[in-house]
């Protein structure tokens, strides 16, 4: 290896990392805020969730593509990131002008936030491999692990710093065997938010959410900062950052993210990318509410997030050498068997403050089997499409953006015992899709034509 390719391994090491620490900076902000809005906000903070997900299904058809052309990798990732400021601002003042605007402004810039950071990991991780001689596949699963470590380590900083400014002043607090009755899987938003309004002592201090508001603010601007002074442009590493979608019109654009969806393994991965959504909604929105709020006080949302998120950053690493050695296949089954045995569990336990340890396993354990959707799930897709990282990213925010709707959604009209359901038929059939993929990768892969192109689903069915 020449000189002058050691230094290009090195600046690409070193941009990785870099966006990493960016998105670590943006998502301690995001991620604590929007683990605490189903607590304190109740159902205005839920139906904001709800509304960031369907701007970002909107954006990912239309602007990802559109706006990497126009500002290239480097400087979409900066100007997205200023997208949540806004919504982060809107916390100073809570209403339904405030978060919903800002919500739909946070979820036009989420989608081609992570179509860049996704595309600008996979073209560099191919470039790494063909400089160390290695398989790009487990170059960029490499890659991906190093970011979520950063990533879900965010719960931790995030959440230190909502429990600290939240416990403040609170005083143990005994709960009923009536109020304990109506947590965990009988819990329902509706009858917690009527009898929040019924007593006005359960809303936390302003000084409070202004002392997290403006931390998390801070936060973002920093992250955004990072990204223009300290990342090197994609196209200092490859020729192609601009891909096929160059000169393409918006609506063309969205023609080509749909037809993305006649590959079959789109269609086989679509309900374990909308599980993704589902999951993580789930915990965030309503384990939070119905079992740690409900069960603990609304002070140790925190803590037990920051259980959550340091098995997900630890794990988020560790699995990417796994891959290597075991392989994809038992990796995810671990991540689906472990999420069962925690559903499984939460339809039968009561929660109790008596039994605070089993409130953080659960979380810690909720947080191994998201470390194998969020890395083996990016990975993989980048995996399985070749050449097509754009439109497949893109497809990937938006399944993931549908699963997090229907979470949000269904958190405001049905009861925890409907939700849990939902998860179950997202986690068979979502894994059941996956296996499908890996059982036609080992039989040679899909159909092709005589240019080597995969066959769309619809011509094989017509036979056209």
């Amino acid at each position: 290896m020449t000189a002058e390719e050691k230094a290009e391994r090195r600046a690409i090491l070193k941009n990785i990392i870099v966006i990493s620490i960016a998105f670590t900076f943006l998502f301690t902000a995001y991620n604590s805020m929007a683990n605490l809005q189903s607590s304190i906000n109740k159902a205005l903070g839920t139906a904001s969730l709800s509304t960031i997900y369907a701007a970002l299904i909107v954006s990912c058809c239309f602007v990802p593509s559109w706006l990497i052309r126009k500002l290239k990798t480097k400087y979409t990732m900066a100007l997205c990131m200023l997208g949540y400021t806004s919504y982060i601002a809107a916390q100073f003042y809570p209403e339904y002008y405030t978060l919903i605007p800002t919500a739909i402004l946070l979820g036009l810039a989420a989608a081609p936030l992570w179509s860049a950071k996704c595309s600008y990991l996979t073209k560099t991780g191919t470039k790494y491999g063909q400089l160390v001689g290695e398989d790009s596949e487990v170059i960029i699963t490499r890659f991906f692990g190093i970011f979520f470590l950063f990533f879900q380590s965010t719960q931790v900083w995030g959440n230190l710093i909502s429990s600290t400014v939240l416990s403040v002043g609170v005083e143990n607090e005994e709960k009923t065997e009536e109020e304990l009755a109506k947590c965990g899987y009988y819990y329902c938003i509706e009858e917690a938010t009527d009898t929040n309004e019924t007593d006005s002592d359960d809303g936390i201090p302003d000084w409070q959410m202004y002392t997290m508001s403006s931390i998390y603010l801070v936060f973002a601007f920093i992250s955004s900062l990072i990204i223009v002074l300290f990342v090197n442009p994609l196209s200092t590493f490859v020729d192609d950052e601009l891909s096929a979608t160059e000169g393409k019109t918006g609506f063309q654009l969205l023609v080509a993210t749909f037809l993305h969806m006649r590959h079959p393994y789109q269609l086989l991965i679509i309900p374990l990318t909308i599980w993704s959504g589902v999951e993580q909604a789930f915990l965030s929105a309503d384990y939070t509410a119905a079992y740690v709020s409900c069960g603990l006080g609304v002070h140790m949302v925190g803590y037990v997030m920051i259980c959550y998120g340091i098995c997900d950053a630890i794990c988020s690493v560790t699995f990417s050498p796994l891959v290597k050695i075991i392989g994809r296949v038992p990796i995810f089954l671990a991540g689906a068997t472990i999420n069962l045995g925690v559903i499984i569990t939460l339809i039968y336990w009561k929660p109790n403050p008596d039994d605070t340890g089993i409130f953080f396993l659960l979380s810690g354990l909720w947080g191994i089997s998201d470390a194998v959707w969020q890395t083996q799930i990016n990975a993989f897709y980048g995996v399985i499409f070749p050449g097509q990282s754009e439109a497949a990213f893109s497809n990937y925010r938006l399944w993931e953006s549908v699963g997090f709707i229907i979470a949000y959604i269904c958190s405001t009209l049905i009861c925890v015992n409907s939700k849990i359901t939902i998860l179950l038929v997202f986690l068979v059939t979502g894994i059941s899709g996956y296996l499908t993929i890996e059982f036609i990768e080992r039989l040679g892969g899909p159909k092709r034509d005589a240019n080597g192109a995969v066959i769309p689903i619809d011509k094989r069915i017509t036979g056209k």
